[in-house]
């Protein structure tokens, strides 16, 4: 199956290396031109529990046309850029193309559904961490499983034609016929921890370490359970706030992916994360002030990069 990661920053380099690993026909897509070089020039390096591994068959390009069609787009651009880098890519969709994003946030399905149509997208979260370390180099920082349902529910041929695929480059895979109340999930664990830690500046571990640090990240969480609830979203786990905070203290060495934009000065995910559930809320006239409080400071953040004395 000829696969094609659009997005090839640390997550997109690791489904992109694993699957090229095991033998499939993988291009990695992205923006970062020095990036795409390293990786052709001197392969994928991705270090793992204090190894370094280098993936050699896998290419890398900043222009999706050089690939040609696809079998499989794999979505993993930040989510604020979903739509206009699809649009950007359409050169890779041919009449049998899927596409799957593993992004985090809401709202990525209704954008690609909007570009390619609905009936190509598949949805899904991922448990894995990883860790751009420099051009052609991640640190693969945490295990666990990818979930994927198609948007309506259904256990299709396709879903489980790319689930072997994924297994077979040792990709824990489980398919879902709720996938929308998984994605639901994956957001409260991000609403918890990213935006906390990104302005705190401190690890995923410390979020259930520090009381004030904890108390932040069950209100947050708290919140967009209520916000779910009135949405009609049927959520996977009976207890959110204790799994965010298992979450927290599996990945406690990790930096979450909106601390690493921080430290980067780049833009984050807010607005599709807390800043989505406060968007939620005020539809749906359910109060979030506790998010609204994240989302803003992540904001100010973002807007005072070259003021903020380090």
């Amino acid at each position: 199956m000829k696969t094609v990661i659009l997005g090839s920053g640390a997550m997109g380099c690791l489904y992109g290396g694993l699957l090229a690993e095991a033998g499939f026909d993988v291009t990695l897509a992205d923006v970062c031109k020095e990036h795409m070089d390293a990786v052709n020039e001197r392969g994928l390096v991705i270090e793992a529990e204090g190894k370094e591994r280098t993936i050699k068959n896998i290419r890398g390009t900043v222009d999706p046309a050089s690939a040609g069609k696809a079998d499989l787009v794999i979505v993993f651009v930040k989510s604020t850029v979903t739509a206009g880098a699809m649009k950007g890519a359409m050169s890779l969709v041919g009449p049998g193309t899927s596409v799957l994003t593993l992004q985090n946030g809401l709202g990525n399905v209704d954008k690609l559904s909007s570009v390619v149509g609905p009936e190509r997208v598949i949805a899904g979260i991922t448990g894995h961490g990883s860790t751009l370390l420099g051009p052609g180099k991640i640190r693969h920082a945490g295990r666990g499983d990818t979930i994927m349902g198609e948007p309506a529910g259904t256990i299709s041929d396709r879903l489980k034609e790319i689930g072997a695929m994924f297994e077979k480059a040792g990709i824990s895979v489980k398919l879902s016929e709720n996938v929308i109340g998984l994605i639901w999930g994956k957001l409260l664990v991000n609403v918890g921890i990213n935006a906390l830690t990104a302005v705190t500046g401190l690890r995923n571990g410390r979020m259930t370490e520090l009381p004030e640090a904890e108390e932040l990240m069950v209100l947050a969480v708290e919140e967009g359970m209520n916000v779910a609830s009135a949405a009609g979203i049927k959520l996977e786990s009976d207890d959110p706030v204790e799994y965010t905070k298992t979450v927290a203290r599996m990945t406690g060495p990790n930096r979450s992916s909106m601390l690493q934009d921080v430290m980067n000065k780049r833009q984050t995910e807010i607005d599709v994360i807390n800043g989505a559930i406060v968007d939620e809320g005020r539809r749906l006239g359910v109060p979030t002030p506790v998010n609204l409080a994240l989302a803003n400071l992540v904001r100010i953040r973002q807007k005072s990069y070259e003021e903020f004395l380090a």
